[in-house]
């Protein structure tokens, strides 16, 4: 069986190769998991507190609270 029939397998930098190829897919992915977050859930999660308090009334809620009774303090 001739020796130039099997070829020697990769040793040297194989290591750093594949780290290459992992560490620029980490990257990928997780860049696309953050983008997917802040459209996903950040930004609908800004959108819904801004129209809150876009109408929110803090004297109205505190009287009502008051009201019902919620505060020791405040008759």
């Amino acid at each position: 069986m001739p020796s130039s029939a099997l070829t020697k397998p990769q040793m040297r930098g194989l290591l750093a190769k594949r780290l290459r190829f992992h560490i620029v897919g980490a990257v990928i992915v997780s860049l696309g998991v953050a983008a997917f977050y802040k459209f996903a859930v950040a930004e609908p999660r800004k959108k819904a507190y801004a129209d809150f308090y876009r109408n929110y009334d803090s004297m109205k809620d505190f009287e009502e609270m008051r009201k019902a009774g919620i505060f020791q303090s405040a008759k």
